[in-house]
């Protein structure tokens, strides 16, 4: 029967390692599916505390993935609690503003001021890295500490909760038991699809590809310490400095109706050049420029009304995923992190108590970041007189108080 249905045998695998444990299940660790920046963000938060973790991670060795990520004050700040900023500051970069441009003709609509100016106004810089770079200094926290094992090969296929413990099984045969179990597997989340039957991710008609660039290949007027943002009708293109400034990365936004589950699929260069319209010739010097393309589509996912159930929970993109409009993916990631972290340590006792009120506390700030993005979304892929208008009011406003109205969001602390 377990070769005709290898998750019912999973399945059964994790109930005998339940039953066997019995109430010594309550006192292992709290087990985290998943080892990218949520999963390894939540084990360190969670050591800093006294928790011990075990990280159980599918894929057999990690690979240098994705090209840039933004971190605001409302993340680095937490990776200097988690004790990882001093290892990623050498290769982050602090971009001093961001430049927005009109895509065809190249004209600067605005220059919104991050630098010292959004240090001081919250208490921790702005930065930007290689999503890679952001993930060893994470994972190089995780191998320093004795509270956190990681485990690699190890895709969660079967589940077993108790009232006060959880096992989860691979179909190896494979098992570990815990007080908590935590799904940081990311949007197509196999734990997510297994224990809270939420709905699958849905496709938006938008695709992303992305590059880095050796900063020497990079046009000489778009190598400042900037991020830069060019608009078009249905499209725009992101780049910023990263791996200590030696590289570009580069993401181009299109629409294109395509509903591929894919991360990291190889695109030809002559398919980003096609999607883009006509561009400025800085930009179109950098987007020839670039080789070695990869492409992911873009898709929402309605989220669970319940984040928790008994002691399993969600965290990260598993929970919430956000479209890139706002670069608050990762960040939003790292506050779940912290906000569990705290709750398991307040509520020791009461697993299934810590992570409701962990769910309930993060859930309203997810989805107003959510909706936040999908609006910035739209307002960059305007067209006709509506871009017309939003390029009059960028160039109109004063900077600083585009800026101050996302104080709401890299002003995020804690509670």
């Amino acid at each position: 029967m377990s070769a005709l249905n290898p998750e019912a045998a999973a399945d059964a695998t994790a109930q005998a390692a339940l039953t066997a444990a019995g109430d010594d299940g309550r006192a292992g660790p709290v087990l985290i599916a998943g080892g990218g920046i949520g999963g390894l963000a939540a084990a360190l938060a969670l050591a800093r505390r006294g928790i011990a973790t075990r990280v159980v991670e599918r894929r057999a060795a990690f690979e240098e993935e994705g090209a840039g990520i933004q971190i605001g004050p409302n993340g680095t700040r937490i990776l200097k609690e988690l004790g990882v900023a001093d290892a990623l500051q050498a290769r982050a970069g602090v971009p001093e503003a961001i430049c927005v441009r009109d895509g065809a003709s190249g004209d600067v609509l605005a220059r919104l001021p991050l630098g010292k100016w959004i240090a001081q106004r919250h208490g921790a810089p702005y930065w930007v890295a290689h999503r890679s770079d952001l993930h060893a200094a994470l994972l190089e926290g995780a191998h320093s500490g004795p509270l956190i094992t990681l485990e690699m090969g190890f895709e969660a296929a079967g589940i077993a909760a108790g009232a006060q413990a959880v096992a989860v099984a691979a179909q190896s045969g494979a098992v570990h038991t815990g007080r908590a179990l935590i799904a940081a597997d990311g949007m197509w989340s196999a734990v997510r699809a297994r224990t809270f039957h939420a709905g699958a991710p849905r496709a938006t008609g938008k695709s992303a590809a992305r590059t880095v660039l050796a900063i020497d290949a990079v046009p000489p007027a778009l190598r400042r310490a900037e991020t830069g943002i060019w608009l078009f009708a249905d499209a725009h293109v992101v780049h910023y400095p990263v791996s200590a400034g030696t590289q570009l990365a580069v993401v181009v936004i299109v629409e294109d109706g395509h509903a591929g589950a894919e991360w990291n699929a190889p695109v030809d260069p002559a398919w980003v050049r096609r999607r883009l319209p006509a561009c400025a010739a800085p930009l179109r010097d950098l987007i020839a420029r670039g080789a070695a393309w990869r492409k992911w589509s873009l898709h929402t996912l309605p989220s669970p009304q319940r984040w928790s159930r008994g002691n399993i929970a969600l965290l990260g993109d598993a929970a919430h995923p956000v479209l890139p409009f706002l670069a608050q993916g990762g960040v939003l990631a790292l506050e779940d992190a912290v906000v569990l972290a705290d709750a398991l340590n307040q509520f020791a006792d009461d697993v299934p108590a810590a992570l409701a009120w962990y769910a309930r506390a993060r859930r309203p700030r997810a989805l107003r970041v959510a909706e936040a993005s999908r609006r910035n979304g739209r307002i960059y892929h305007l067209s006709g007189g509506a871009a017309a208008a939003r390029n009059l009011v960028l160039r109109a406003a004063p900077p600083e108080l585009i800026m101050a109205r996302y104080d709401w969001l890299y002003g995020w602390r804690a509670a």
